[in-house]
């Protein structure tokens, strides 16, 4: 039987764009014409499923409006209000649980 250790612990350094989620809104399902529209379109491999909106998210923060996100980053993500929508220096959207984001992050 091997002997368990802990996992290699690491410090984060890097800054991201986030803002704090105070209210979801559910999307509208897509109409037909909307569906079919996406289904005709040339794929995206970059951004595949952005077309289709899953919520709009209102964030804490005055002075910014509510903003869409796609169905897929609900799937991945479940965001929670009061958790943080997060935007890396690649482009990449996450979300982050409000406890872990502000033990790792402070406003720059």
């Amino acid at each position: 039987m091997q002997a368990q250790r802990q996992l290699p612990r690491y410090k984060c350094h890097k800054e991201v764009w986030a803002l704090k989620i105070k209210a979801i809104t559910k999307a509208n399902p897509p109409t037909i014409d909307e569906l079919e529209r996406i289904l005709n379109s040339e794929p995206s491999t970059d951004t595949p499923n952005e077309e289709v909106v899953g919520a709009f998210l209102t964030p804490e923060e005055d002075g910014y409006a509510e903003f869409p996100v796609s169905r897929e980053y609900m799937l991945k993500h479940n965001p929670q209000p009061g958790g943080y929508y997060v935007v890396y220096s690649d482009g990449y959207k996450s979300y982050s649980p409000a406890k872990a984001f502000e033990e790792g992050y402070t406003l720059a």
